[in-house]
């Protein structure tokens, strides 16, 4: 089933919390894939890489928003704990993941679409998922 707007698929892992971390994010328009990305973190918590997953997906966003004709963005992350703060239902209390939720926030105020934050189960996440795992291989010898 073909969901409006865009879509971004967004996640992040650590191997050990903390532990070696990577976040990643997917973009569909329709029934395509239009971007990719990921990114390693370096030693962070889980909720660290879930966070950098949405800043990463986001600043991406800020940069390309204006080339597409939608005017929604759903963002789907696995991780309740960040979408309920996200969408300000629960208050962030860590002072690290604080700093990057008020990033978050100053790019959404720059992007005129309306942002939507959703749950989904991991199994509904799995390319972003691939993503990180990729992105953790890579660099598991550093």
């Amino acid at each position: 089933m073909k969901e409006d707007g865009i879509i971004i698929h967004t996640d992040g892992g650590a191997r050990g919390n903390p532990g070696p971390a990577a976040c990643a994010f997917v973009v569909d328009i329709g029934d395509k894939t239009i971007m990719k990305g990921s990114s390693y973190l370096g030693k962070a918590t889980n909720n660290h890489a879930e966070y950098h997953g949405v800043l990463l997906a986001t600043n991406w966003l800020d940069k390309n928003y204006k080339t597409f004709q939608e005017d929604t963005v759903t963002f789907y992350l696995d991780s309740e704990l960040v979408v309920r703060q996200l969408n300000g239902i629960y208050k962030v209390k860590d002072k690290n993941l604080n700093e990057i939720f008020l990033q978050i926030k100053d790019l959404i105020n720059n992007i005129d679409l309306k942002i939507f934050y959703k749950h989904i189960p991991r199994e509904k996440n799995s390319i972003a998922d691939s993503l990180v795992n990729k992105e953790l291989d890579k660099n598991s010898h550093i």
